[in-house]
């Protein structure tokens, strides 16, 4: 059986649409620096760009990083394309951009999509709200053609915000979410299942490679895998139960001590989250271990640490992922260090957030056909 599984991977790599993503730094920042953000993204305008590999169908289409914290990619929406940079998110299902009817100030700063120059533009009366854990936004639905690279989703729904509450400075303008759809929060048929079902990807997958810095080039691939993006194979690890993507972790563990989910626990992998995000207590705790030191939201410790201390250890379904001191320490705008942990509002069961600090190092696949994740060493 596995070998059907490797001979159908190799047989639809050839017809992989990859998406370059962005890797971009959350913004709490300073006005300064925010002048120098849009500087930057008017000296290097971005544009969609794809380039073919000889002899294959592969269609490279670049996500971009900036400044070190989020990855986003650009989609067009309407008729003639309007373009917008997005989050591809696995940890929600919706896109939405925002609209002209937006009152928010945050809403001025970013591209606002114009209805009455698309000519496949349809709007609904239905309203709906989405809470995100760095802010919210408000909006109502609509359908028209949206495009990913070369893929195509026609009368495809999608949200147009009214209000927005805590993207303020943040450089994307709007979500483009890759979970299942039962936890869609407006009622539409998210994108990807679009895509599937109106028959342009091969097979129902995607995959991210994010990389560690602006030069190593980020993808979003969608309908198979390129194994040049990792090292060695991908393990396989089932979801707890089909409609999110969410997997039994084992353990997570230091110089051989077990710190935290002890008996098993639950995570979730999320490429619209930078850090990696866990109950209080647990996070407390891994935050004395290494010797951290709370200072406003974050915790500090020094940038020589990054030398001594050791990995932490995800286990994921038997096998142990490492996350070094030096992808868990993170330096600020005025080059002091803190940590990648951040404490999350307690569940009824112990759930961890594995996002793009984890995402890094390990090439991560989303199988909706067999409800699976695959993760490798990212090349």
């Amino acid at each position: 059986m596995k070998w059907f599984v490797l001979l159908g991977l190799v047989a639809f790599s050839e017809c992989i649409v990859k998406i370059p993503l962005t890797r971009v730094k959350t913004m709490r920042k300073t006005v300064s620096e925010k002048n120098m953000l849009n500087n930057f993204l008017k000296e290097h305008a971005y544009r969609l760009y794809q380039t073919s590999s000889p002899g294959s169908n592969i269609t490279t289409h670049p996500l971009r990083n900036i400044k070190d914290m989020l990855y986003v990619g650009n989609i067009t929406i309407g008729t003639p394309p309007q373009e917008f940079q997005v989050v591809f998110d696995t940890g929600s299902s919706d896109l939405w951009v925002p609209s002209l009817f937006c009152t928010s100030p945050t809403c001025s700063t970013h591209v606002r999509f114009r209805h009455l120059e698309s000519s496949t533009f349809r709007p609904t009366k239905k309203t709906f709200r989405i809470t995100y854990g760095s802010g919210s936004m408000k909006g109502f639905l609509a359908y028209d053609t949206v495009r990913i690279g070369d893929l195509v989703s026609t009368d495809q729904p999608f949200g147009l915000s009214l209000a927005e509450h805590g993207f303020e400075d943040t450089p994307f303008d709007g979500i483009l979410g890759l979970n299942y759809p039962n936890i869609s929060l407006t009622g539409g048929i998210p994108i990807f299942d679009n895509l599937k079902n109106q028959g342009a990807i091969s097979e129902p997958v995607f995959a991210f490679y994010l990389g560690k810095s602006q030069a190593k080039g980020s993808v979003v691939m969608f309908g198979g895998v390129d194994h040049r993006y990792y090292k060695g194979e991908l393990n396989w690890v089932p979801l707890t139960q089909a409609g999110d993507w969410r997997v039994h972790m084992d353990r997570i563990s230091m110089k051989r001590q077990v710190i935290a989910c002890s008996g098993g626990c639950e995570a979730l992998l999320d490429t619209g989250t930078s850090l990696i995000i866990g109950p209080r207590r647990l996070v407390k705790n891994i935050q004395k271990l290494i010797g951290a030191t709370p200072r406003g939201s974050e915790h500090y410790v020094s940038c020589l640490a990054v030398n001594i201390l050791p990995s932490i250890i995800f286990t994921i379904n038997g096998i142990n992922y490492p996350v070094p001191a030096r992808a868990y320490i993170l330096k600020d705008s005025r080059g002091h260090c803190y940590t990648a942990f951040k404490e999350n509002t307690e569940r009824p069961t112990e759930t961890w957030i594995l996002g793009d600090v984890f995402l890094r190092l390990y090439f991560s696949v989303y199988d909706q056909g067999n409800d699976r994740i695959g993760l490798a060493k990212a090349s």
